[in-house]
């Protein structure tokens, strides 16, 4: 089940919501956990006892810390907590990265390793995450051990943010579990942020990713080169708006049941260095490898050589965790190699250059990185990146490529607009020149948002094309 699907917005959220607010107060934590079971169990019921076993390790784990914590049996409980995060990790190393392993020994040595075809359960990179930090964070003593299965679980399971995130650490929403308060206020915002999340994904994100699919089908020796710049850029749209949609999504969800998520982007395709952009993409996953990794490792208090060696580590990582594909461990080496080159190379030359020539290189790389991270066959990848430097000598355009830009030329106008702050600003600028008149003011925000809601539904009525691209993680 997918939140850009008629079957979540006009009946699982619905019913959610009604006997949520209908139940006492110390039972919300229960409806959340058993709605949010039975919203994985809808494409993957077998998959549930995985997260319950994942559950139960972390839960029992962080109990058994904060008991020998309390005892003053610090070895312990650092042997327990090491033996839970392995438990987790087992189970998530298993499941994503078992018949990759098995491909590559086959591959190296010839071992005839029968494959293994085990199907990736979703979110399962997401939630493991969440129970590492929590226990984790028991351990160090950032946060209280939560001895209520209940909450724990609801914590977990969180239908928001389970399949594709933000990574939740426990310690930001601690006391939200055991507490919180819902208003009217905040659920209005929470519908607001849902709503353009929505539009992000139905109205953005589907049509630049069927552009993408298009271009991506063609004969790559006979791809000119802005059209294969074309595609690369809906794709880079695609995944922005997609996930972005989604975190917005989640968020705003959060809002409804009265918890606060943290955000998970901040307009990252206006950044001017890859640095910049790897603080505003995909903030929860880079705050849980720093905190978690690079910091644990001696961050940049250690001597060059191993400042060096840490961020390649997290960055290889980082490649890993998005999957078990080696174009996945190469863009996080990809990625590793330029903030090294920043960090210690021209990073100071950059910053004297003009702000658009900066802004250029940034997204020069990124989509570069892009075609690294969509093609699972290295093969594949390879050749469409001869197509974007004319290898095949196609020449810079033909009919096919005018004839693609003029009927997604306003698509590609709204995925650059979408992607900088001008929709914020005029919202601020409308706020302003309303301001005094809130009715008026009231009519024109909820007038686009039930806008942006009624034509999402109605492209959603005849779509084929809904995929959320960061389920596979």
């Amino acid at each position: 089940m997918v939140f850009s699907s008629l079957l979540f917005l006009f009946r699982f959220l619905p019913a959610i919501l009604l006997v949520y607010y209908m139940v006492p107060r110390r039972f919300r934590n229960l409806v959340l956990l058993l709605f949010s079971l039975v919203f994985y169990a809808w494409g993957e019921p077998v998959y549930i006892i995985l997260m319950l076993a994942s559950i139960l390790i972390s839960y029992t784990g962080g109990i058994l810390v904060d008991r020998f914590k309390q005892a003053e049996k610090m070895k312990a409980a650092r042997v327990t907590m090491i033996v839970s995060c392995s438990a987790s990790l087992s189970l998530l190393a298993f499941f994503k990265y078992a018949g990759f392993a098995v491909e590559t020994v086959n591959s190296l040595f010839g071992a005839g390793i029968n494959k293994l075809h085990i199907a990736l359960p979703i979110g399962i990179s997401f939630y493991t995450f969440q129970t590492l930090s929590y226990i984790i964070d028991v351990y160090r003593g950032e946060a209280a051990v939560q001895k209520n299965l209940i909450s724990f679980g609801t914590y977990v399971t969180m239908f928001p943010q389970l399949i594709a995130g933000p990574i939740v650490q426990y310690k930001t929403i601690d006391t939200q579990l055991r507490s919180r308060t819902e208003t009217a206020e905040q659920f209005a915002k929470g519908i607001h942020r849902f709503m353009i999340g929505l539009g992000k994904k139905v109205l953005i994100a589907n049509n630049a990713g069927e552009l993408w699919n298009t271009i991506q089908a063609l004969p790559d020796s006979e791809v000119p080169m802005l059209t294969a710049w074309m595609g690369l850029a809906a794709y880079t749209f695609q995944i922005y708006f997609d996930f972005s949609a989604y975190s917005d999504m989640a968020i705003g969800l959060g809002h409804m049941f009265g918890f606060r998520f943290l955000e998970n982007f901040n307009y990252p395709y206006i950044s001017k260095s890859i640095t910049e952009f790897w603080r505003k993409w995909h903030i929860s996953l880079g705050t849980w490898f720093r905190e978690y990794v690079y910091i644990p490792l001696g961050g940049n208090r250690v001597n060059r050589w191993r400042h060096v060696c840490n961020i390649l580590i997290v960055w290889l990582l980082t490649g890993i965790w998005h999957g078990a594909s080696r174009n996945f461990l190469i863009w996080g080496f990809y990625y590793g190699m330029l903030l090294l080159a920043e960090k210690f190379i021209f990073g100071k030359y950059l910053k004297k250059l003009p702000a658009l020539l900066q802004h250029l290189y940034c997204m020069f790389f990124v989509m570069l990185g892009w075609n690294v991270f969509v093609f699972d066959n290295m093969g594949q990848g390879i050749r469409f990146l001869k197509s974007l430097f004319g290898l095949y000598g196609q020449g810079l355009w033909n009919r096919e490529t005018v004839y693609l830009l003029y009927n997604n030329l306003a698509l590609l106008i709204v995925c650059i607009l979408g992607s900088t702050q001008l929709s914020q600003k005029i919202g601020i600028w409308f706020s302003k020149k309303l301001a005094g008149k809130e009715m008026a003011l009231l009519v024109v925000k909820n007038g686009f948002y039930i806008g942006v809601f009624l034509l999402s539904v109605a492209w959603l009525v005849d779509a084929t094309f809904n995929p959320f691209l960061y389920f596979r993680f």
